[in-house]
C-alpha cells in the first residue's frame, strides 16, 4: 500500500481521524522535514521515516518506491491539503511508484481562512502560484477573477529571490494590471499556528514584507449581496 495524505494546516489538530489511523499504521512515513515534524508524535517506534527536501525529493521518492513495491505500508504526508498545493507533488509520487496512488484529502489554509475571514467560496476563487513552471497564465487569471467581482484567495510563492512571488509582488502586479490600489487585501501568517493577520489595501500590502507562512484574502470591491428571504417583519 502507498497512500498520500494531507496532513492539515500546520497543527496537528486539524488533523483528519482517518489520516491518523494510516500514520500509526504505517511501516514508512516519507516527506518534507516541516510536514513530517506536524505528525511526528503519530509516527510509530518501528516506522522508518524518510525526509526528504526540493533538492533530493526525487531520489527519496524513488526510495520510497522500492520500499512500496517491497509490500510496506507506505504513506507520504502533503502540508494542508494534497489537491490545492501539493498535485505536482503528488505526480512525483506516481512518477517515481509507476501508478496512480490513493490519496486522502486534508483541511488547507485556504479552508481556515475562509473560516477565519467569513468568505464563501461560491463568491471566492482560489489560486495557488506554489508550484514548479511558469506562473504567467495563474497570474491572468488571478487579474480576471477581481475584474470578475470575486474575491480571491491566493497562496504565494515563497522560493528563490529571483522566482518568488510573494503578498508585495502579487501586488504589484495587480496594481500594474489595472486592480484598483483600494481593493480590501488581508495576509494572514502561521494559520492554526500562532497567528497573525494584516488588513489594509492592496496598494498599502505592495509595500509590506511578510513570511513564507503566508495567506492572501484579496476581497471584492462589490460585495454579493444576500440571495437569501427577507426577513418578515416584527
Amino acid at each position: 500500500m502507498i497512500i498520500c495524505i494531507g496532513a492539515g494546516p500546520g497543527d496537528i489538530g486539524y488533523l483528519p481521524q482517518r489520516s491518523a489511523g494510516l500514520i500509526r499504521d504505517a511501516d514508512v512515513i516519507a516527506g518534507f522535514d516541516a510536514v513530517v515534524n506536524v505528525v511526528r508524535p503519530l509516527i510509530p517506534a518501528r516506522a522508518e521515516v524518510v525526509l526528504m527536501g526540493y533538492k533530493d525529493q526525487v531520489a527519496q521518492l524513488e526510495h520510497v518506491a522500492r520500499l512500496h513495491h517491497a509490500g510496506k505500508r507506505c504513506v507520504v504526508v502533503f502540508m494542508g491539503d494534497i489537491h490545492f498545493s501539493g498535485f505536482q507533488y503528488l505526480e512525483r509520487v506516481e512518477r517515481a511508484c509507476g501508478h496512480p496512488v490513493e490519496t486522502m484529502p486534508g483541511l488547507s489554509s485556504a479552508q481556515v481562512l475562509a473560516s477565519r475571514a467569513r468568505v464563501c467560496f461560491d463568491e471566492t476563487t482560489f489560486i495557488t502560484f506554489h508550484r514548479r513552471g511558469d506562473l504567467t497564465p495563474f497570474k491572468r487569471h488571478l487579474v480576471h477573477v477581481l475584474e470578475d467581482q470575486r474575491n480571491a484567495i491566493v497562496i504565494p510563492c515563497p522560493w528563490d529571490a529571483a522566482r518568488s512571488f510573494m503578498p508585495c509582488h502579487i501586488a504589484a502586479y495587480l496594481l500594474e494590471n489595472g486592480i484598483s490600489p483600494a481593493q480590501p487585501t488581508e495576509v494572514w501568517e502561521n494559520l492554526t499556528r500562532g497567528e497573525a493577520e494584516w488588513h489594509g489595501t492592496l496598494a498599502e500590502c505592495a509595500d509590506k514584507t511578510f513570511s513564507d507562512m503566508s495567506i492572501m484574502l484579496i476581497r471584492t470591491l462589490q460585495p454579493m449581496a444576500s440571495q437569501i428571504e427577507p426577513a418578515e417583519a416584527a
